[in-house]
This record gives structure tokens, C-alpha cells and sequence, in this order.
């Protein structure tokens, strides 16, 4: 069984895309990031970096003690190299599908996420930030788009984890101030994955909870924003609770 630790997120939506296409047996318990949930000791443990999604998986192949693991892009690996789904184990397929997680975690999550940061929370609008991620994202989605000409999925013929990955930053695609239409592969790709029944049912797991668009408290955006070194210690994190 895993134990998924999760909030309605683009990452904590990456993961029970996965849980939900490979019919992996799983269970939630919320992380609440907007009441600093991530910030409580016994999260800190499995998730040092205080970010969900975490995993915890009471099976672990080895048959040893309870394993955990965060960061999604190092989630997916791990699941998929235990259900032997949605990660080739041929080397070439194995590293094509290594890159594009690599390239969504690395480039367009960071920046699809200074978008959204400068364009719908920043406490003043700064022309300057919002267009340099504005347009970073663009150039991201065209990386994207002619990828995508040609293949059914981002990895080739078969869906990957470098799907399950992308798709969940590209939802909010209104959001981040671009257009699916001027990206015709991209947007026939999207069509599609959001299609699959295992994604529907994947973002039904989160519509009891709020998403990160119900920020808009003070308090919460304080919670999320203000982090440093100091607050982010379990040991202010036990005072605080």
C-alpha cells in the first residue's frame, strides 16, 4: 500500500495520475500547505525539503522497513521501477522519458510556477517578472509542441511518467497567460491525456479539497510565501503548533 501525502497541486496531481493509470493500490492523507501542514515534524521527516507531494510505501520491494520518498520527479521513478508501468526498463525508451521529467521538473514547473507566483499572488504587480515568466513559458510550450509533432506522447508511442508529469502544469494554461490554439500538437496532446479515464479520475481525488486557488487569505499566503531557513526548522515548526 502507499501512502500518499497530497494537497491539489500540479505535483500532488502528477501522483495520483500515476496511482490512478497503473491501478496501484494507494491511500491519501491530506497536507493542508495553505494551514502549513508541510511544515509539521512528522512531515519534515519523510519530506526535508517541506513540500508535497511525499510518498510512503509500506511494501517496498526489498520487503524491509516502510520507505519513503519526495520530490515527485524522484516519486514517479521510484513508482515506476516498482510496478514496471509507465517507465521503459530498455536503456534508449528509459532515458528519453528521464529527460522530459527532467525537463518538466527542472524547467517548466519552476517557471510555469514564478508565473502563476508574479501573475496571481505577488502582493504588487511587476511588469518586468510577469513578462520575463510569461514569455518563458511560451518559449516552454513551444519546446513542447515540436516535441509532440509527429509522437503520440511526449516519450514516443507509449505513455510515460514524462506525461503524467507535464500534463498537470499545462492545465492551467489560461492562468499562465497562453494559448493552446497557437500550439496544435501540444494542444491534441492535452486533449487526449486529459481524456483518460485514470485523469479524471486522478483530479476527482482532489475536488474535496481546496487547491492552491483558494490562497487568498493573508495568512496562507504568508504560510506559503514567507518561508526561510528559521520558520522551515521542525523546531520552529513545534513551537508554531
Amino acid at each position: 500500500m502507499i501512502e500518499l501525502f497530497y494537497w491539489p497541486t500540479p505535483n500532488g496531481h502528477k501522483i495520483t495520475m500515476f496511482l490512478e493509470e497503473t491501478g496501484t493500490p494507494y491511500r491519501i492523507t491530506p497536507v493542508n500547505i495553505g494551514a502549513g501542514d508541510q511544515f509539521k515534524p512528522d512531515f519534515l521527516a519523510i519530506s526535508p525539503n517541506n513540500r508535497m507531494p511525499a510518498i510512503t510505501d509500506h511494501a517496498p520491494a526489498d520487503a524491509g522497513p516502510a520507505l519513503s520518498v519526495f520530490e515527485s520527479g524522484a516519486i514517479l521513478t521510484y513508482l515506476g521501477d516498482k510496478t514496471g508501468k509507465l517507465l521503459p526498463q530498455n536503456t534508449r525508451e528509459r532515458i528519453v522519458v528521464l529527460e522530459w521529467l527532467t525537463w518538466q521538473v527542472a524547467g517548466l514547473g519552476p517557471m510555469a510556477g514564478q508565473n502563476h507566483h508574479f501573475n496571481r499572488y505577488a502582493p504588487e504587480k511587476l511588469p518586468y517578472a510577469i513578462d520575463r515568466y510569461v514569455r518563458e513559458t511560451n518559449r516552454l510550450y513551444g519546446v513542447l509542441d515540436r516535441r509532440l509533432e509527429g509522437r503520440a506522447f511526449v516519450a514516443g508511442a507509449a505513455y510515460s511518467i514524462a506525461d503524467v508529469a507535464i500534463y498537470p502544469w499545462i492545465v492551467p494554461w489560461e492562468l499562465q497567460s497562453q494559448n493552446l490554439s497557437e500550439f496544435p500538437n501540444l494542444k491534441r496532446w492535452f486533449e487526449g491525456v486529459a481524456a483518460r479515464p485514470s485523469t479524471v479520475r486522478a483530479y476527482a481525488k482532489g475536488q474535496s479539497l481546496p487547491s492552491q486557488s483558494a490562497l487568498t487569505t493573508e495568512e496562507a499566503r504568508k504560510i506559503l510565501f514567507g518561508q526561510t531557513a528559521a520558520n522551515t526548522h521542525p523546531s520552529a515548526a513545534r513551537r508554531a503548533g
